[in-house]
């Protein structure tokens, strides 16, 4: 059965739906989309690399976390953090698993202690120092959720001194690539604005 479109109908604007809400999408939501994403194509990588102990990994997604926190601040690494979290917890298929509380406890003591230091004078304390701090807090958050809840006695804590150099050495080789990422696109020259057609 064929209606026809009477020219009321015809010439009404296309607009929005009685009950249907339109959101509108910004630059900063497409920025941090694409952060997030380079967060999580980086922890699926992570995830691949063979570890001796549970929780010892190199943490690649810090890097981009670096990034964003010395580019754009704290609150967009943290909406990129958080995205992470949740977009890896998924896709690896371990969401509200015991993997996913030990990565969102790690990663919101790093992000805190992040906030933190971004007081502090950056001239002595730069993206390596950084992420550094943020290794520590990371797996320091692991360590007492773990005694807390999977392990409830002390014997956890004698993997600090192991976990603690893990946290040395890929804290420090993250913020390396984080300051070289930053320094490279400083030194990006502007793209040129295209002239205007005659």
């Amino acid at each position: 059965m064929t209606r026809s479109v009477t020219d009321h109908e015809s010439s009404a604007s296309p607009g929005p739906q009685p009950g249907v809400t339109q959101l509108t999408v910004s630059a900063e939501d497409r920025r941090v989309a694409w952060l997030a994403t380079a967060a999580v194509g980086l922890s699926l990588i992570d995830a691949a690399i063979p570890s001796p102990l549970p929780g010892v990994k190199p943490g690649l997604a810090n890097i981009v976390t670096l990034v964003v926190l010395m580019r754009y601040g704290w609150g967009t690494a943290v909406w990129v953090s958080v995205l992470r979290v949740l977009a890896g917890s998924l896709l690896l298929g371990h969401f509200l698993a015991p993997g996913f509380f030990l990565s969102l406890t790690g990663t919101t003591l790093s992000l805190l202690t992040l906030g933190l230091a971004m007081h502090l004078p950056r001239r002595w304390f730069g993206p390596v120092t950084l992420s550094v701090f943020a290794a520590f807090a990371h797996i320091g958050g692991q360590l007492l959720l773990a005694r807390a809840w999977l392990i409830p006695h002390d014997g956890v804590f004698l993997l600090t001194p192991l976990f603690a150099a893990a946290a040395l050495v890929f804290g420090t080789i993250n913020g390396m690539i984080a300051a070289k990422l930053l320094a490279e696109s400083s030194e990006d020259p502007p793209c040129p604005k295209p002239s205007a057609s005659p």
